[in-house]
């Protein structure tokens, strides 16, 4: 935990990049019967009955230092496609960036060895010199800054029922673009010294 806490408070270096990662899945849900539409004095209504059209996976990429963010849906989460997200996180969101801090849950296709399945050898080590990875801990997934632009997306920026794989990439691409232009901040106030305070149950005593 004060492994991720730490680096959080590093000194902001313009050729270090903080990155935090997480994906989520969400249901893709149509509609059995036509909504009733809102008019005058009136709400719009749904049905309780809806038809499942599958999943998908949402990959969340965030710098907080930098109010920036990239969202993106994919069909699958498979070692494969964590491991072609940082390819383009690092040759195309940040190709000039010389060490990318990358801090993400300890999911098992989150690991080196993905990208040496992806990719060629020496274009997998190539990746793997740019990135420094802190996991955070079993259980602590609520340290990693992603999930916070991962409610945010989830709670306000999506309808309540999307159909399709189309419709996704379209509402959150469109989400995306939204809170970059923005340029919406994390106000994340936990530190190691808050963690020592009232989190004191988990350190050990010494008499």
């Amino acid at each position: 935990m004060e492994d991720i806490l730490d680096v959080y408070t590093r000194k902001y270096d313009e050729n270090c990049i903080l990155i935090c990662m997480d994906e989520v899945p969400r249901q893709l849900i149509g509609e059995k019967r036509i909504p009733v539409p809102t008019g005058r004095g009136k709400v719009a209504r749904y049905d309780t009955e809806y038809k499942r059209n599958g999943t998908c996976e949402i990959f969340m990429f965030a710098a907080p230092l930098n109010n920036w963010r990239r969202a993106e849906v994919m069909e699958h989460r498979t070692s494969l496609d964590w491991a072609r997200q940082i390819k383009k996180l690092i040759t195309v969101d940040f190709p000039h960036v010389k060490k990318i801090v990358l801090v993400m849950d300890n999911l098992n296709i989150h690991t080196i060895a993905s990208l040496y399945k992806a990719f060629p050898p020496e274009e997998a080590r190539q990746y793997r010199n740019v990135l420094e990875i802190h996991l955070t801990p079993k259980h602590g997934s609520w340290l990693n800054m992603a999930e916070i632009e991962i409610n945010v997306l989830v709670n306000h920026g999506l309808s309540n029922r999307i159909p399709s794989m189309q419709q996704m990439k379209k509402e959150v691409a469109a989400w995306n673009k939204a809170r970059n232009k923005d340029a919406n901040k994390i106000n994340w106030r936990f530190s190691t010294e808050s963690a020592r305070i009232k989190l004191h149950r988990l350190y050990p005593l010494f008499e």
